[in-house]
């Protein structure tokens, strides 16, 4: 991942849950260092007051926009006038667009147009073309705290030894909603990709398979089915191969993958 690049953080405040700051800065700084912080929101309204320590420790930018007319979002308005401004002062590399609203599809992909990275972060109840729109889009849900998760969830992964299988259905340890299950078109989406990407000898390098998924499907993310990476989703499925191979004349391994 490139964690050098700069971004632009923008959030829509009447959007998104506060309970969730700490985890998504944390993921945010995964892809890149977070130059610019600004977060919109009507502050006067009570229900917004529960930001303010939120925004102290981890300095972002309240911007005050008021709501100038019933039923009409002026927040959202306000976020694209700055994004546009930013753009143009060229001082940063890319965007994280962190909204549920379907209103910030347009800016997505006139940012991506003029060559900007552009993460999006919102609830599962985000419309599709605002996820299609980012280069990356990721489910605030998965980033609830480890403390509040995985005392009670023990991670598939866990569980796995070497290229062991486990199943990756919710247990009764897992809450319903924590993961997604893995359906025929998520396994569809996967073998396409390996197929697309493999030798003639059916075997592709896994590193070049997530990056070729994460462009198929912007929302795709193993932490969305309970894994935390991608190699024991895969093992988990009984569907594919997966192999080690050694790096040159390094100790180094890498792994590749193939359709069985």
């Amino acid at each position: 991942m490139e964690t050098d690049i700069r971004l632009a953080v923008l959030i829509d405040g009447d959007n998104i849950p506060s309970a969730y700051v700490k985890e998504m800065m944390e993921e945010i700084a995964k892809y890149g260092n977070p130059t610019i912080k600004r977060i919109y929101g009507d502050w006067t309204r009570p229900g917004l007051a529960k930001w303010k320590d939120l925004l102290l420790e981890h300095a972002i930018q309240p911007i005050q926009q008021y709501g100038y007319t019933t039923g009409k979002n002026a927040t959202d308005s306000a976020m694209i006038i700055d994004a546009m401004d930013i753009l143009y002062s060229e001082k940063v590399d890319g965007f994280c667009i962190v909204s549920s609203d379907s209103d910030f599809t347009r800016l997505a992909t006139r940012l991506r147009e003029a060559g900007m990275r552009v993460y999006g972060i919102g609830e599962k109840k985000t419309p599709k073309p605002f996820i299609v729109a980012c280069d990356k889009f990721i489910y605030i849900e998965i980033l609830k705290p480890a403390k509040e998760v995985n005392k009670k969830l023990v991670t598939p992964e866990t569980k796995i030894k070497k290229w062991e299988v486990r199943p990756s259905e919710p247990t009764q340890e897992t809450p319903p909603t924590a993961v997604d299950m893995i359906t025929p078109e998520l396994i569809r989406l996967i073998s396409a990709t390996i197929y697309d990407l493999s030798g003639d000898d059916g075997w592709a390098f896994l590193g070049d398979v997530g990056t070729l998924l994460q462009k198929k499907q912007p929302n795709f993310d193993p932490r969305n089915y309970g894994f935390n990476k991608l190699t024991p989703l895969l093992a988990s499925t009984w569907v594919f191969d997966i192999m080690e191979r050694e790096w040159g004349s390094s100790r180094y391994k890498i792994l590749y993958v193939r359709n069985k």
